[in-house]
C-alpha cells in the first residue's frame, strides 16, 4: 500500500475544505481524519491530503476597487497581508470596504478607518507589520521570516518612488534618488538573489513586491518611465514576484493603481 501526499493549492476566497471537496475518491474508500490531514484509504492505495491548521477563513477588510464592483482595490499594504496568507496556504475571506464612503460597521471595528484589518483570535488587528508578524508567529510553516540583516533591503525604493511620481520639477533630483536606490538593489540581487533572502521568497519580498507593482504601473502611466534595462536583476526580480500564483491572486487591477495615484500626482 502506498501513500501519496497531495498539497492543496493556496486559497483565495475559498477554504481548504472547499478544495478537498473537489477531490475525486476511488470507489469503496473509507475516510480517516487525523490531526492535520485527511487520509482516503482504498483497497489498493491510500491518499493523504494535507490540511491547513485553520478551517475557518480569516476575515480581512480590504480596500474595494474604485473602478470595478466586487474587486480588490489598490493597497500595497493589504496585498502584503494577502500574499502572506496565500504563501502560508491559509484560507481567508475578503470584506470589501469603500474607503471613500466608509460604512458604519467598518468604523466601529476600525476607528481610524484604515485597511488592512484582520480578525485574529476574535480581535480585529490593524497594520500590515503587526499582522504579518502575528501570522508568522502563529503559523511558522512555511517560514517566511527574513533575517534581520536583510530585512531592510530595498525598503527605501518606495519612498523614493513616491517622491518621483509626485514631482512636478524634472530637475529636482527625485528621479536620480530613485535610480540610486535601484542601483543598490540591483547590485544586492546580483550577489545575493534571486530574492532578498536568496533562493526562497521571504517576508521582505512580500512587502516590496506590491510596491514595485505600483511603481511600474504609476510611473509608466504618469511619467512614461520604466525600470532601465541597466538593472537586469531588478527587472528579473519583478518578473519573478509578479508571476507567482500568490501575487496573481492578490494583485489590484492596473486601472485601480492608476486611479489610486491620480489625486497624489495631479493634486
Amino acid at each position: 500500500m502506498s501513500t501519496v501526499k497531495i498539497t492543496p493549492l493556496p486559497a483565495s476566497l475559498t477554504t481548504t475544505i472547499k478544495h478537498l471537496s473537489c477531490i475525486q475518491r476511488p470507489p469503496f474508500q473509507t475516510t480517516i481524519f487525523t490531526n492535520n490531514s485527511i487520509k482516503f484509504r482504498g483497497p489498493k492505495r491510500a491518499f493523504t491530503v494535507s490540511m491547513a491548521l485553520v478551517y475557518t477563513p480569516f476575515e480581512i477588510c480590504v480596500k474595494q476597487s474604485i473602478t470595478t464592483p466586487n474587486k480588490l482595490g489598490d493597497c500595497p499594504f493589504t496585498q502584503r497581508v494577502l500574499l502572506t496568507l496565500e504563501e502560508k496556504h491559509l484560507p481567508y475571506e475578503m470584506k470589501y470596504v469603500d474607503l471613500r464612503n466608509k460604512p458604519d460597521w467598518f468604523l466601529k471595528i476600525s476607528p481610524e478607518g484604515k485597511v488592512p484589518l484582520i480578525k485574529l483570535d476574535e480581535k480585529w488587528v490593524p497594520d500590515s507589520d503587526v499582522i504579518t508578524q502575528a501570522l508568522e508567529e502563529k503559523f511558522p510553516e512555511p517560514p517566511l521570516t527574513t533575517p534581520p540583516e536583510k530585512a531592510s533591503v530595498g525598503s527605501k525604493i518606495f519612498p523614493k518612488f513616491v517622491a518621483f511620481v509626485k514631482s512636478k520639477d524634472p530637475s529636482d533630483g527625485t528621479e536620480q534618488a530613485l535610480l540610486d536606490e535601484l542601483t543598490a538593489f540591483n547590485d544586492y540581487l546580483k550577489e545575493n538573489g534571486p530574492f532578498i533572502n536568496g533562493n526562497d521568497v521571504s517576508a521582505a519580498d512580500l512587502s516590496l513586491g506590491p510596491k514595485l507593482y505600483h511603481l511600474e504601473i504609476a510611473l509608466g502611466y504618469y511619467k512614461n518611465w520604466s525600470v532601465p534595462d541597466s538593472f537586469p536583476y531588478v527587472k528579473s526580480y519583478m518578473k519573478n514576484i509578479f508571476s507567482r500564483e500568490s501575487f496573481v491572486n492578490t494583485r489590484a487591477l492596473k486601472e485601480d493603481v492608476i486611479e489610486g495615484w491620480r489625486p497624489k500626482v495631479m493634486g
